[in-house]
């Protein structure tokens, strides 16, 4: 289901592969945040991790029929394992509840993920995630993503005023 997509993006995605398989080497700082910025995306695509390694096995695989180097098809393997690595980090790392309950477009979910925000946390949880120096607005992917739901959801919970024994919450000051 997460491949079914047209020849051209395929080709797309093949030739960043091996683009950021050589950039790997070339710029290893850049591309781990580049990477990083493209696990985040990722998370609200909703693609599950367990598919990276049947990914990383098909593209070697396919390097390993274009050449009868050895150095190469292991210079290949391990630097897009090591992307594969990476991903798999931020992915595991960025899959918050907030984000789940948004790829279900479920409200439901959203109020009970963020029912477990600690006080004072609870709008930072709804609009932002962040995984080293790359961050993501769950808010924003929401809305670019179609889940409407959930994001009327959160800019419901964000204009609820809410207070404790010190002092009240609001969303708004956050948000804006």
């Amino acid at each position: 289901d997460y491949f079914k997509q047209s020849t051209t993006r395929l080709h797309f995605i093949a030739d960043k592969v091996v683009s950021m398989s050589m950039d790997m080497y070339r710029e290893p700082k850049r591309m781990v945040e580049d990477i990083s910025a493209l696990g985040l995306r990722h998370v609200g695509y909703g693609i599950p991790i367990s598919l990276f390694g049947p990914f990383v096995t098909c593209c070697v695989q396919v390097v390993r029929s274009l050449t009868d180097d050895d150095a190469v098809e292991e210079s290949f393997r391990w630097s897009v394992s090591l992307v594969s690595r990476i991903l798999t980090r931020v992915i595991v790392e960025g899959s918050t509840v907030v984000m789940k309950a948004i790829n279900n477009n479920s409200s439901k979910e959203l109020r009970k993920a963020v029912g477990y925000a600690p006080r004072g946390k609870r709008a930072l949880w709804m609009l932002n995630v962040q995984v080293g120096t790359q961050s993501i607005s769950p808010l924003v992917w929401a809305i670019e993503a179609g889940s409407l739901e959930a994001a009327r959801a959160i800019i419901d919970d964000l204009f609820t005023i809410r207070a404790d024994r010190d002092r009240y919450y609001y969303g708004n000051d956050i948000l804006f």
